[in-house]
């Protein structure tokens, strides 16, 4: 008998597509069930911070998860990151109330900090370079099903069966999840145990909540509380940046972050998840209210994204070779804004196909980035490092996604207040987005605000180019094998 199990590649990665697709489909699954939960539960005011509760968390502890999977292994942490999402699900399904229900979203969202990071130092840890690629574009997939996947299901249990069941979904899927961990992925036992940084962890955590408190309360008439969340990151990073400086250990290494081609992929992984959720965002209620087509056929023309994203993933890693991976991040960095130009030319007699085709050119365009940006960070640092490193761009992507969704926001709500006069409100675009012959002026003036926001997103991708740009080149040994000390099969 070996003194050291062999890891099976293949299945340890069907357990980490078992784990991200928990995550994937919660996005949507839970976007479709939730007017009627609701409408159960009560308590409409608080409607939005079911989904921020859950965006809150994930963002601020995906960097803690990392650092700790440096320090205790990658194991050990997917394994708690999946027990601590369910234990949430598990809440979720009992939940008597909107707050209670916003409490285990928290604890979900802890959950799903922990599994997408770590999950992508898994596969780093197992696959070089050369073929990492190919296995990042099956995870890309997972994503691609659960966009189309998510909503079905939703609407079939909302039909059939209690919505307790949208949560409870997870429990088979996680426990799956975790037996293919616990039988298939085999570490070495880390030797060298550092102090973790708890307050620099804390601090950190503190300051990312309050910036994502603030982005989430932007739209608020009252200004209040974001002057608070402000205040409060504000401090909370300061007296972070003081913990981080004097911790032997700290939580965050500047020094890592800082790094000129780790900051470049990553400020370009920011401003490309702007852009992708503004897209995600605006396309349906373009196709919809402006367009006059039905859901599906919104639904669809956004899919394509979510297939474009694989099929420029896979083609990046069989471009490595030849062309190295800058080149093939700036390829896929021009598609991006190439793709958001075709919604800034859309017109109300444009047909959804042309909305399809930017879609898809969008999705090609963030396959090739992320994927070259993912690796070549991967692999410029040490192992012990590459936990800390995968995180800080998924932590990027996160961050992108909330900002983008503040700042499109802005410029559609500026949109519809200055559109000829026109004032409207929530239940007005509901009434356009359902009733495609609604009146003319409140059409129009969705068609424009939906322009600007479309504009907003061709500027934040045109800044995805220049801050790729600004990553330099880097040698790589993609053929090198995996800095893993597990030996695998």
């Amino acid at each position: 008998m070996p003194a050291h199990p062999r890891t099976v590649r293949h299945l340890v990665i069907a357990a980490v597509m078992a784990s991200m697709s928990m995550v994937a489909v919660e996005a949507t699954i839970v976007a479709t069930a939730m007017p009627q939960i609701a409408g159960q539960l009560g308590g409409l005011n608080l409607y939005s911070w079911v989904f921020s509760s859950f965006l809150l968390t994930q963002t601020a502890m995906t960097v803690v998860f990392g650092k700790l999977a440096d320090l205790y292994g990658r194991k050990p942490m997917m394994l708690a990151g999946i027990g601590i999402f369910l234990l949430g699900s598990v809440l979720a399904g009992f939940a008597w109330s909107m707050p209670s229900m916003i409490a285990f979203r928290l604890i979900q969202g802890i959950g799903a900090g922990a599994v997408q990071p770590v999950a992508m130092t898994i596969v780093a840890d197992l696959y070089p370079a050369h073929e990492r690629g190919k296995v990042q574009g099956y995870l890309a997939s997972v994503w691609a099903v659960a966009a189309v996947v998510g909503p079905l299901i939703g609407g079939l249990i909302i039909r059939h069966v209690s919505w307790a069941w949208i949560f409870w979904l997870n429990v088979p899927i996680g426990l799956a999840a975790i037996a293919g961990f616990c039988t298939y992925l085999h570490e070495e036992r880390r030797r060298e145990r550092a102090a973790v940084d708890v307050a620099g962890a804390a601090l950190f955590t503190a300051a990312i909540a309050a910036l994502m408190v603030a982005l989430t309360d932007t739209g608020d008439a009252d200004r209040t509380h974001l002057w608070i969340a402000i205040a409060a990151f504000i401090v909370f990073g300061a007296l972070f940046a003081l913990q981080e400086r004097r911790a032997a250990h700290p939580m965050i290494s500047f020094a890592l972050w800082s790094r000129r081609p780790i900051a470049a992929a990553n400020i370009s992984a920011m401003l490309a998840n702007m852009a992708l959720i503004g897209l995600t965002t605006f396309l349906p209620m373009y196709v919809q209210g402006v367009l006059h087509r039905s859901p599906v056929v919104a639904g669809l023309a956004l899919t394509m994204v979510m297939l474009g994203w694989p099929v420029g993933a896979t083609v990046a890693v069989r471009l490595f070779r030849h062309f190295g991976m800058r080149p093939i991040m700036l390829a896929g960095s021009v598609l991006i804004p190439a793709g958001s130009a075709v919604f800034v030319l859309l017109t109300p007699g444009s047909s959804p196909v042309t909305a399809a085709v930017g879609s898809m050119v969008m999705g090609l365009g963030m396959g090739l980035t992320s994927v070259s940006a993912l690796v070549l960070i991967q692999e410029i640092v040490d192992a012990s490092q590459r936990g800390s490193a995968t995180a800080s761009n998924v932590f990027a992507r996160n961050l992108g996604s909330t900002v983008g969704a503040t700042v499109l926001g802005a410029a559609f709500n500026y949109g519809l207040a200055n559109s000829g006069g026109v004032a409207i409100d929530s239940a007005q675009l509901r009434r356009v987005l359902e009733d495609p012959d609604a009146a003319a002026g409140i059409g129009q003036a969705v068609d424009h605000a939906l322009h600007l926001a479309f504009c907003g997103m061709l500027a934040i991708a045109v800044l995805v180019v220049l801050a790729t740009l600004l990553v330099p080149p880097v040698k790589l040994r993609l053929g090198a094998r995996p800095a893993s000390s597990a030996e695998v099969s």
